[in-house]
């Protein structure tokens, strides 16, 4: 095989002398020279090895490049998948963070001591606690057990070893007023087997709320003492107003003391007895006036036989001649001038 040789030949028309480009012009051929280019052959300088620009060289570089590029997907992947952890679960990356702030904090020769388990997640508490209800927290921990929401450092009420917020345990336990059904949230008060708001347990009638004298119950209804006594309490069957302290009963009714006297005289009833005409009291005597069973002759009540003469009554020994007062036995008399006589004086008084 022949070898093909290029020579660079300068243009004719340029000047060897001239700067700037200049054109070549190839020239192939076949022919070779039995001598060299040079007029002897000179021994290779010995230098040092040139930095690499072959093709190992080329291949070291784009593997470095290739691992750079995957170091940076690994990144990428590694804060993708962080992101979606994080995303997916809030708690489980604040868990992480905490457990790499206390690992930080070890790093530095910083003694991270836990402050006791957490009685809902069961981890170590290494920042905030709270210690309620015999136990300790992670702040986000303790909530309500009813809607959930953080309780944190406010007030809680405690039931069966669980912590309720205030709205949620008033709402679920507190008693409620009969009156309003709410609940009752500071001063309770209890009558007629009920709860009530102290200012809605007030007279079913004036609306009045009640003292110190108490109230009364009707129909399940409390009334003061005024309204109860007007509305309900029996009223005298003498003036007819309310009884409110003492009474007496009789007739099937009941009384002032100061109102159950005679209805004529109107006398108190000392003896204790007394008569019933139309559904009033009378004493002996008016009673008897007003029956007409008084005798004629002495005034006074009869109550036992009776003799009854020109309209009036009388008793036996009372019907009596008025002259010689001879007790008229056998009924027979004479009468003159709304006055009785016997026989014998009638005939001696008024002769013929």
């Amino acid at each position: 095989m022949v070898p093909l040789i290029i020579w660079l030949l300068p243009s004719p028309s340029r000047s060897p002398h001239s700067s700037g480009p200049f054109s070549v012009q190839l020239v192939y051929t076949t022919h070779i020279q039995e001598c060299n280019i040079y007029s002897e052959v000179q021994e290779p300088k010995k230098t040092p090895h040139p930095p690499k620009t072959s093709a190992a060289a080329q291949l070291d570089e784009l593997m470095a490049h290739l691992c750079e590029m995957q170091t940076q997907v690994a990144m990428k992947e590694d804060a993708s998948k962080k992101h979606i952890a994080n995303k997916q679960d809030p708690k489980a990356s604040l868990d992480s963070m905490l457990g790499g702030l206390e690992q930080d904090l070890q790093d530095l020769g910083v003694a991270a001591v836990p402050k006791g388990h957490c009685a809902s997640c069961q981890k170590p508490i290494a920042g905030k606690v709270i210690h309620a209800l015999g136990r300790a927290w992670h702040p986000e921990h303790f909530v309500c057990t009813h809607c959930k929401e953080e309780i944190g450092s406010s007030p809680f009420f405690e039931r069966s070893g669980l912590a309720y917020c205030s709205k949620d345990y008033h709402h679920l336990f507190s008693p409620r007023c009969a009156y309003c059904a709410a609940p009752i949230l500071d001063r309770v008060l209890t009558a007629m087997n009920q709860t009530w708001h102290p200012e809605h347990f007030f007279c079913s009638h004036c609306g009045e709320v009640f003292g110190a004298e108490g109230f009364h119950e009707k129909d399940k209804k409390p009334y003061c003492r005024k309204d109860f006594l007007a509305m309900f309490s029996p009223k005298c069957g003498g003036c007819n107003r309310p009884v409110l302290e003492n009474y007496l009963s009789a007739m099937d009714t009941v009384w002032h003391p100061e109102c159950f006297v005679c209805g004529d005289c109107f006398s108190s009833f000392s003896s204790g007895s007394f008569f019933e005409l139309d559904g009033r009291p009378y004493c002996e005597l008016h009673y008897h006036r007003r029956r007409g069973t008084l005798c004629h002759g002495c005034g006074q009540p009869i109550t036992g036989r009776c003799i009854s003469a020109m309209g009036h009554k009388f008793h036996p020994e009372h019907f009596v001649c008025a002259f010689c007062l001879t007790q008229l036995s056998k009924g027979i008399f004479r009468e003159q001038d709304d006055k009785t006589y016997c026989q014998p004086c009638f005939t001696k008084l008024f002769p013929l």
